[in-house]
């Protein structure tokens, strides 16, 4: 383990310092003059572009999420645990107004609100303080995912131009995402609502724009009634085929009562209709836990395409369920 850790840190630090300043500002130069012909105004983007750096910093974050290297139960113990439970009830109470308001317009549940809420940034302790254009345009120069970061960047730009968001409050995530949710610049523009009716979409510090954005987005992108999942037990064995290890290749849903017919052992206090459509998640590979999913855990996915988020997320607020 430790010589692999080794290695992981040595190809990081190559992969880091493979990249100059002066690579990243002749980059820079095109890309403006790109931003420009996508019809974001001069103005814009000698502003956005005043003082962006390359953060060779975020190159090493982006090849080591934890995310996809840290086992589930590591994952989970990291970001549940009893005093969060206990304060997020208490933060449910202390909004409940808000909260409940939120909740009859979209029709999506307070307690995942909430648990997204408390993982992506701590109940809005931790919302980043790296420059977002900044952090955008070094992983739209990196080749790994340049195209969507790029993509995202030009969106920003446009959000900018249109005086939809402030630039100088544009700090947040190495990943680019901003505000209590952790929007990306697409998500902002898609979902994003001015729901305290003030003028301006406000992601950082109002949250009733913050909160009303999230339920807009997970409305908008199919939430349902029934829950996110549950863990459940094998009877016998099921062919591998049958189930997802990565977020990106779902395996076959099927009718819950035909999982049971294959051996699927549900807990007898979970409460789901038989024919209600599943897949079984295995999110630590073959040597893992089983999940039985359901559409919400799907919308979670959209959020973050990461299995043991979603599953993360859909613990939490199970166990805020009666705040």
């Amino acid at each position: 383990m430790r010589f692999l850790s080794s290695i992981l840190f040595i190809f990081l630090y190559l992969i880091s310092n493979s990249y100059s300043n002066d690579d990243f500002g002749n980059w820079l130069i095109k890309y403006k003059k790109y931003a420009v012909k996508q019809g974001i105004s001069k103005k814009t983007v000698d502003e956005a572009f005043k003082n962006t750096k390359l953060l060779k910093r975020i190159i090493k974050y982006d090849r080591n999420q934890p995310e996809f290297i840290e086992k589930t139960n590591v994952y989970i113990g990291k970001r549940v645990n009893k005093q969060k439970v206990i304060y997020a009830k208490k933060l449910i109470r202390n909004n409940k107004n808000l909260l409940n308001k939120v909740e009859k317009k979209f029709n999506v549940p307070k307690n995942y609100l909430v648990a997204l809420w408390g993982i992506e940034t701590v109940f809005g302790k931790h919302k980043g303080k790296v420059d977002i254009i900044s952090a955008l345009a070094t992983l739209s120069y990196d080749k790994r995912r340049s195209a969507y970061f790029s993509r995202e960047l030009i969106t920003l730009l446009k959000l900018i131009d249109k005086e939809i968001v402030n630039l100088d409050d544009l700090k947040g995530s190495w990943a680019g995402a901003h505000g209590n949710f952790q929007f990306m610049p697409s998500s902002i523009q898609n979902y994003a609502v001015d729901y305290n009716k003030d003028g301006k979409i406000d992601l950082y510090e109002s949250l009733e724009d913050s909160f009303a954005s999230a339920a807009n987005y997970l409305r908008k992108i199919g939430w349902d009634k029934n829950p996110w999942g549950v863990k459940v037990k094998l009877s016998k064995k099921i062919d591998s085929k049958n189930f997802t290890y990565d977020a990106r290749k779902l395996a076959k849903q099927k009718k819950v009562k035909d999982w049971v017919k294959k051996g699927i052992l549900i807990p007898e206090k979970f409460k789901i209709n038989p024919n209600t459509k599943a897949r079984l998640v295995k999110p630590d590979g073959k040597v893992s836990d089983v999940y039985m999913v359901f559409n919400n855990y799907e919308k979670l996915l959209n959020w973050n395409r990461s299995l043991r988020f979603a599953i993360t997320i859909g613990i939490f607020a199970d166990l805020l369920s009666n705040a």
